[in-house]
């Protein structure tokens, strides 16, 4: 089946392109938000090739398709259907898209919209920080009889454009993403956000460490950049869109070319530095540093809560709210607390449903449960959770366990990573120094441990029968 027989396969089980209001899609699913659910022919949905598994979770019908697949059939999806915000057939207005979820569910959604399209490139520049270490490293050097001192500063420079760009203008990408998701000129997002960082502000960075002082405005409020922030940028991005749209339908047509960006920029720049950029921007600090006593609780406690219970995450469609956690971190001083508890649980997950592979006596468990097992340990965890664990309720139970157990060791001993949004076997590559062996080891007995206990306790044939 092609790439465009499958869209087209989708379109019509859903209940036609007059059924789909939107298309959305993350890493590995493609997401609907349709009119009707009842017109969604799930099993025959799953019965498709290369679909892994659906589920319908925070107002979006999601269709597991894995890395790659997704990004093609979004495409042709969208050309089948017209428009990622699709147009009702035979009408000239958008369809008045339905509320599903509650509040929270719904602002999770939204969180997840403006941010999943900006984790590519984060991720890339994590896999250079992790080869800038490898680069760097001493044992590496010297295995071609080189020094730190050798290494040209030409080429240290390279690198550091490689890895220093993303987050020091990560404000322009997520004012980018919030004006294109809420309807404004994304255009006007990327100046926004860029002005944020302006070489005229003195750096966040340098702020910080005390190199530089910041500009005090009405002789109280002190200003500088946002370097390596999220939730100002944020913030700012929707209610500077929603005023652009407001303004375009008050603007007459002959000058709205001039007035409209140019008001645009002005409030936006104007609530971002003086009104709600240092208030989130303490906010955001003060999330971050709960966030870390948590996972730094002593003795591995942290960990265990977050590798076993941050797996729930997943399945209540919220583990995004964690991305701007990462990026944060990430941004502060260049390592991701959270991926190496994470990652523990995703390999759990792997340990888990292949045991219930190994197990299982139905072919068609087998078949779906091995390649999951692959997919789990290359970081997509979706087949292995919806199609085999949390069926069965058991087998997800050890995996948590699994992932506490990693998730402890990898507190104990101080894991961290230089990027997110990869884990297992290509996560590796955000430990390229002194921690890969940990790094492998921890993760290998995540693996074992939920394969062990599933093996022994969370699986059995007669559960197959009353699935």
């Amino acid at each position: 089946m092609s790439d465009k027989e499958l869209a087209a396969a989708i379109i019509e089980k859903v209940g036609g392109k007059e059924n789909i209001v939107s298309v959305r899609h993350c890493a590995t699913r493609l997401r609907l938000i349709v009119t009707d659910k009842d017109k969604i022919d799930t099993q025959a949905v799953e019965d498709l090739d290369n679909v892994k598994g659906s589920f319908f979770n925070a107002g979006q019908y999601q269709i597991i398709l894995g890395t790659g697949l997704v990004n093609r059939i979004y495409d042709e999806v969208v050309k089948l259907v017209g428009h990622a915000d699709a147009v009702a057939s035979g009408s000239d207005q958008p369809q008045q898209k339905p509320v599903y979820g509650n509040a929270f569910q719904r602002a999770v959604r939204m969180f997840s919209d403006v941010f999943v399209p900006i984790i590519p490139v984060l991720v890339a520049t994590g896999l250079f920080m992790g080869l800038r270490g490898l680069l760097t490293q001493e044992a590496v050097l010297n295995v071609f009889g080189l020094t730190a001192a050798d290494v040209p500063a030409q080429l240290l420079t390279f690198t550091q454009i490689l890895t220093d760009t993303a987050f020091s203008f990560l404000p322009a990408l997520v004012c980018w993403s919030t004006f294109r998701n809420f309807g404004g000129s994304p255009v006007i997002g990327i100046v926004l956000g860029l002005m944020l960082v302006s070489p005229s502000l003195p750096s966040a960075y340098d702020v910080g460490s005390g190199a530089a002082e910041p500009l005090t405005f009405f002789g109280f409020l002190s200003v500088s950049g946002y370097q390596g922030s999220v939730l100002p940028a944020f913030a700012a991005g929707i209610l500077t869109s929603k005023f652009e749209q407001w303004l375009r339908k008050h603007v007459p047509d002959a000058i709205d070319l001039i007035v409209t960006p140019f008001l645009t920029l002005l409030f936006g720049i104007l609530i971002a530095l003086f009104a709600i950029g240092p208030v989130l921007h303490a906010v955001e600090q003060v999330i971050l540093v709960v966030v870390e006593n948590i996972i730094f609780l002593p003795f591995g406690i942290g960990g265990f809560l977050y590798g076993c219970f941050g797996q729930l995450l997943g399945i209540f469609g919220i583990h995004h709210i964690l991305n701007f956690l990462e990026i944060s971190m990430l941004a502060q001083d260049g390592w991701n607390y959270l991926n190496p508890i994470g990652t523990c649980g995703n390999v759990a997950q792997a340990g888990a449903v292949l045991a219930v592979a190994i197990k299982a006596a139905s072919v068609k468990t087998k078949q779906v449960a091995y390649p999951s097992c692959l997919s789990a340990l290359l970081g997509i965890t979706e087949p292995a959770v919806f199609g085999v664990n949390l069926k069965f309720v058991k087998p997800y139970v050890m995996a948590m366990i699994g992932g506490g157990v990693g998730g402890f060791l990898a507190s104990l001993i101080g894991l961290r990573a230089t990027g997110m949004s990869i884990t297992g076997i290509p996560g590796t590559l955000l430990y390229l120094n002194e921690q890969l062996p940990w790094y492998i080891v921890i993760n290998l007995i995540s693996f074992a441990v939920a394969f062990g206990l599933t093996w022994m306790f969370g699986f059995s044939t007669k559960m197959e029968q009353q699935s």
